[in-house]
């Protein structure tokens, strides 16, 4: 393959001038070749070229001084110099040609073998992989980058699901540093279950698995939901091993949890509008008839029927009034105040409740004042509804009785996380929880939940709970943080 027009540099390193002289006359006699020859006989002075990539090949004699061509072929490559390396010695030595070879040489010459015909071929040769390794290199740098940028958690695991290789996302997605991942199970980071076994078997049968929704585990102790595809991939020895991502969906599928509540709320509110109105127009004759009749008859037992009728028209009305007040959005006035300070007064009021059902308190603040925009009845109202269900929920049953209340800050929201440790909440009822009018209690009416959801969400907060049977529940409630001084 004859060379191109395009002229060839060509660094000579030699401490001897006569050898330098020797190489570059070879060199000038290949037919057909354009070069610009320079030498240099200092170790620094190579390095600095190389470090430059001021030349498109580089000769380097074994021998410079205190320093050999092995040391400055290593340094040069430690500084990412990809052009090739040739390395000359004044006497072939097997076990220095596989030491050049292993350290990144392109070739190996003796420099008493030398001739025109072979250096031709060398340079040649070391022009033509040089060109390949390079356009290999821009593509293995292209796509780890979009390794290293995607928003999406990457990773590689062997077949005996240990992973090998993560992105940054990956540590993101996880909140754990990559040391703390590389070399872990693929199980220890999924959420046990009986789906997350299966996909584990195939992958570890060499099937592939596709927008498998699984939960990961944080390092900080929360869950996450995602999607997860994997598929098994051959490297160039043919050794197989697993690719995989992980899509994180937790926020869709808070989105579409918050917008279902909301749906459920709005349908509500219209079946008891609707109620309300058929309900009333009767109901208000009956009251009226009820209070005439009161007026007009003086015998004692029919006023005492009359006075149970009157009365439970009374209370009729005033439920309601308020499923009524459950099912339209709240209106609130807020002000500035501080979250800490509004949730020392709920704690307040709910002192007396732990104290008779014997819970013990475990709180942790936010060290600085936590600041929002709050209607302060309506939300006192919403906090005691979640911390009174969590004391209801620690019944004498229950060995430990602890009510954990965390206060914290997270992307600009001011986070309260309540947790109980009773019995937690089944599976059935978890999709239902703010559901208007639905309720475990005996005695409940079902408004408790729903109308917090209604006080938090025009707070323009939002509420997580996560939950484990036998062991409680956790409700993470956040609202968005003003700004001191607004």
């Amino acid at each position: 393959m004859p060379f191109t027009t395009k002229m060839t540099r060509i660094l000579i390193v030699d401490d001897d001038e006569d050898d330098f002289f020797i190489t570059s006359d070879y060199i000038k006699e290949i037919e057909g070749g354009r070069f610009i020859i320079q030498w240099v006989q200092q170790y620094k002075d190579a390095l600095a070229f190389m470090k430059e990539k001021a030349f498109d090949i580089y000769f380097v004699d074994y021998r410079l001084g205190a320093k050999t061509g092995l040391d400055l072929l290593k340094d040069a490559i430690a500084a990412n110099c990809e052009e090739p390396i040739i390395l000359l010695t004044g006497k072939g030595n097997r076990d220095i040609d596989r030491l050049a070879m292993k350290s990144g040489a392109f070739d190996y010459l003796v420099k008493s073998e030398l001739n025109t015909e072979k250096l031709e071929r060398t340079i040649r040769y070391a022009l033509e992989r040089a060109t390949y390794i390079n356009a290999i290199r821009k593509n293995e740098r292209k796509f780890r980058n979009i390794f290293e940028q995607s928003m999406d958690a990457v990773f590689m695991a062997d077949m005996n699901l240990h992973v090998l290789e993560i992105n940054r996302a990956t540590c993101a997605l996880l909140q754990t540093p990559a040391e703390a991942i590389l070399g872990k199970q693929l199980s220890a980071l999924l959420v046990e279950g009986v789906e997350v076994k299966r996909l584990l078997q195939l992958l570890e049968a060499g099937q592939g698995v596709y927008d498998k929704e699984v939960e990961v585990k944080t390092g900080l102790g929360a869950k996450k939901s995602c999607i997860l595809s994997a598929s098994v991939e051959s490297d160039e020895s043919g050794k197989p091993y697993i690719q995989g991502m992980m899509h994180d969906i937790t926020n869709l599928k808070k989105s579409e949890w918050l917008s279902l509540q909301t749906e459920k709320l709005a349908a509500a509110g219209r079946l008891v509008r609707t109620l309300a109105h058929e309900v009333r127009n009767p109901l208000n004759n009956i009251t009226l008839s009820a209070e005439q009749l009161q007026l007009e008859t003086q015998d004692e037992t029919s006023l005492l029927y009359l006075d149970v009728i009157r009365r439970n028209s009374v209370r009729i009305s005033n439920i309601i009034t308020e499923l009524l007040n459950s099912s339209r959005q709240t209106e609130i006035e807020v002000q500035v105040a501080s979250l800490q300070d509004l949730l020392n007064d709920v704690l307040s009021d709910a002192a007396d409740s732990m104290s008779l059902k014997e819970v013990s308190l475990v709180k942790s603040e936010h060290p600085s004042p936590l600041l929002i925009l709050t209607d302060r009845d309506k939300l006192k109202i919403a906090f005691m509804n979640v911390i009174v269900n969590a004391i209801e929920a620690m019944d004498e049953t229950r060995k430990e009785r602890k009510l954990t209340l965390k206060i914290s800050e997270t992307n600009k929201f001011g986070v309260v996380e309540i947790t109980d440790t009773g019995a937690g909440i089944p599976a059935e009822s978890m999709g239902r929880l703010f559901e208007p009018y639905y309720t475990s209690k005996r005695n409940g009416m079902g408004l408790g939940l729903a109308s917090t959801l209604n006080i938090i969400q025009s707070h323009k907060g939002f509420i997580d709970v996560h939950t484990n049977e036998g062991e409680g529940t956790s409700f993470i409630i956040n609202l968005p943080l003003v700004e001191e001084g607004m």
